[in-house]
This record gives structure tokens, sequence and C-alpha cells, in this order.
């Protein structure tokens, strides 16, 4: 792996438990894995580096600790008054504006990171879920997430519409801006992992606590690590592609993906590891 040369963080744990994989684990425990300024630069750092590593094809996301994913902003630090929310220091409103909209275009350009990643995202979540949880967990691929988990769209009850990322995504990622999806997100109130499940919002909730959560993502990662990394990333892009798009227009867009991507070399090595019935070995892309 390419751990060396990732990075350097402080707030994340960076691991390798199987080849290809790559586990990022927020790291801040004692406060509940909130996020605070710099987290948000190390995370978009980490998540463009390994974008574009050759030896990652699928990165694992969780928190640290057995209490939360992560339980979102770290209020006390928002609310700080040398805090761009709070600062006192611009006092023309429409400088004030152009202040505010510039940040929170930064950090919704980190969520968007994680969405933009071209590997596999897999988000384990655990604890609790709330606020930038949810926006966090929307930018994967992929939620998992233990049958004890507490999620929140929280926002509402802190005196604001989300802007990171959830209200763009949920909708999108539970198959439309439904009743449910409303509910949870004008009311602000928590909901469970079976009800994330029902609602569409995760794809498994597992049983037996947090290690057991890790451990049967781990066994998806390393099943979809061992794909041919060009089918992978073209079908996670392809599929991104759709959002948006009329059917007719994303099935040219696949085409024109395929005339290029169907001369790689890992489509002969799939058939011909499928007639020899032997496990592929696919190069690094």
């Amino acid at each position: 792996m390419s751990l060396d040369k990732a990075p350097k963080v402080l707030y994340f744990n960076i691991t390798s438990p199987a080849e290809y994989v790559v586990h990022i684990e927020i790291n801040r425990p004692a406060k509940l894995n909130s996020f605070f300024t710099p987290m948000w630069y190390e995370l978009k750092s980490l998540f463009e580096f390994f974008s574009h590593d050759p030896c990652t094809r699928v990165i694992l996301l969780s928190g640290a600790g057995d209490r939360a994913f992560t339980s979102g902003l770290d209020v006390a630090q928002a609310s700080s008054p040398d805090s761009t929310l709070r600062s006192t220091s611009i006092t023309d409103p429409a400088r004030k504006a152009t202040s505010l909209r510039r940040h929170i275009l930064e950090l919704q350009d980190t969520i968007s990171a994680v969405a933009r990643c071209e590997k596999p995202t897999i988000a384990l979540i655990h604890g609790y879920a709330y606020g930038l949880g949810i926006d966090l967990s929307s930018a994967c691929d992929i939620r998992m997430c233990d049958s004890k988990t507490q999620l929140c769209v929280k926002e509402v009850d802190i005196g604001l519409a989300a802007d990171v990322g959830t209200l763009s995504r949920i909708g999108k990622v539970t198959g439309g801006v439904t009743s449910w999806v409303k509910e949870v997100c004008l009311t602000a109130r928590p909901f469970t992992a079976e009800e994330a499940l029902q609602n569409r919002f995760v794809s498994r909730v597992t049983q037996g606590g947090k290690s057991n959560l890790i451990s049967e993502g781990l066994k998806l990662a390393e099943l979809l690590a061992s794909k041919s990394p060009v089918a992978v990333s073209g079908t996670k892009n392809i599929l991104d592609a759709s959002w948006g798009r009329t059917i007719e227009d994303n099935l040219n867009y696949t085409a024109v993906w395929n005339a290029g991507m169907l001369q790689s070399e890992d489509v002969d090595t799939a058939m011909m590891s499928g007639l020899k019935k032997q496990k592929p070995k696919f190069s690094k892309l």
C-alpha cells in the first residue's frame, strides 16, 4: 500500500486491513468524533489522495471508539467568537454574506471530495451519527450500520438548514424526497438503524456491535477489491453520472466511456479466469 505517501494527519487513523483496502477512521473519540476546523482539511486531503492512489481499490470510513461515527460539528468551536459564523469583524451584510458563502462552499467541497472519490467508499456507521454524520455517510457509495446506531439530521435543532450535503443527497440515496425524508429533516428527530434500512438510507444492518460491523464491512471491501478496478471504477462513475441525466443521455455517456475501457486487458483476464475457473488477478489502475 501507499500509506507512507498519504497526507500526514492528526485526527484520522489510516490503516490497510486487506490488500487494496484502506480504512479511514475518524479519530477524536473523546469528543464523539465531532469535527472542528483542521479535520475538514485533513479529510479532503485523504480522499483526494486515495482517489488516485493505484494501490487503493476500496475505502472504508468509520469512527474511533465505541460511542459515535461522528456526532457532527463541534458546536463549541463553531459558536466561538472567532468562528466564521459568529465573527463580528465584518459588519456590512453583503460582505458578511460573501464570507459565509465562501466558507459554506469550502465545507461542501470537503464532503463532495468523498462523493467524487474514484474508488468505492463504504460508510460503517455506529453509535451516534448526527448532523455531519449524515452529510458524510450520504456522500459514500454504500452505508452499513450497527443495529444500535442512532441517526439524526440535527441541523434544524441548532437553527439552520443542513448546508454541506445532506439536503442535496439524502433524497438521491433513498430514492426520492419522500415523506419520511422530509419528516426526519424537518423535525430533527433521531431515527434508528432499522428505520434507516426500511427507508433505504442504509443497505445493511449488522448485529453484535461495532466489531462485527467492521468485520462485515471489511468482507464487502475485500470482495470489491478482488474485482477489476477498471470495471469497478467505471460502474461507479456511470451510476453517479446517471443522477440528473435522462436514460438516453446516460446511455450515450456509457457508450463513450466503454469505447475506451472495453479495450482493457481486464476484460480478457476476467473472461479467461471464468472459463478456467480461476481467481483473476488484475493490475493496478
